[in-house]
């Protein structure tokens, strides 16, 4: 039923997609669409204006139009489903099954072995499989990986991932705005208390480190963040700190 009441309205043209707002709703009201504040729905947010004060832009305020009432069991309902376990895709395929592994390179460390030990600590491993509330994410060190890395650098696991959490994905092919999105969740969420990106010599791959920053600052999050840059050979060439 709708009536006429307080409302947030979000300016479009002043928003810049640092996802401060959304920090401060406690609703879940606001999520970034396309690298700007949008409202979820009406029925989630209550008029009251907490997020208000926390855009560095000016981009929000508080208006009276008709709109659906606000509704506190949708609002359990929507933080239910953000921290709800992945099982399986709508198809079925399980690829989004969490699970925690145990990588076999800590077994047999400093013991001879003709075939490398996986260091992977989890699965899935794709950055938008991951869930941010799984517990092999929170206070790891996090490893942001585009996919030709895995393909190109022989000894990856034991000098990249071993003891770490990985996420990957192609910042040339993918959805960038929706890889920033995700990982700015993760961020939020989970609290990492390290970011590596690891990211090819071609021009393009370097998006990696633009969108780890860009995630980072929606996030809110202060990390050490850092990056390294891999040969179509498959060396390391270059390593630094993003600042």
């Amino acid at each position: 039923m709708k009536k006429t009441r307080k409302i947030i309205e979000i300016d479009e043209g002043k928003c810049t997609g640092c996802g401060l707002c959304i920090n401060s709703c406690a609703e879940g009201a606001l999520k970034l669409v396309n690298g700007k504040a949008k409202l979820v729905g009406d029925i989630y947010c209550d008029g009251l204006g907490a997020c208000l004060g926390n855009c560095p832009e000016g981009a929000l305020r508080i208006i009276e139009r008709e709109a659906e009432d606000f509704r506190e069991e949708a609002v359990k309902e929507l933080e239910a489903k953000k921290h709800a376990p992945l099982n399986t895709l709508p198809c079925g395929c399980p690829s989004a099954s969490a699970i925690a592994l145990k990588p076999k390179g800590a077994a047999c460390q400093g013991e001879p072995s003709a075939e490398q030990a996986s260091e992977l600590t989890h699965w899935p491993i794709k950055l938008q499989l991951l869930n941010p509330a799984m517990p092999f994410l929170k206070d790891t060190d996090l490893v942001l990986l585009a996919d030709c890395c895995a393909a190109s650098m022989p000894d990856l696991h034991r000098k990249i991932l071993r003891g770490g959490s990985v996420a990957m994905g192609c910042p040339k092919l993918d959805d960038i705005e929706v890889h920033i999105a995700r990982l700015a969740d993760i961020l939020r969420t989970a609290r990492p208390k390290s970011l590596t990106v690891v990211h090819m010599e071609v021009p393009c791959c370097f998006g990696f480190v633009q969108a780890a920053l860009t995630a980072a600052q929606r996030a809110g999050a202060s990390m050490s963040m850092r990056r390294v840059k891999i040969a179509r050979t498959g060396e390391i060439i270059e390593e630094a700190a993003i600042a």
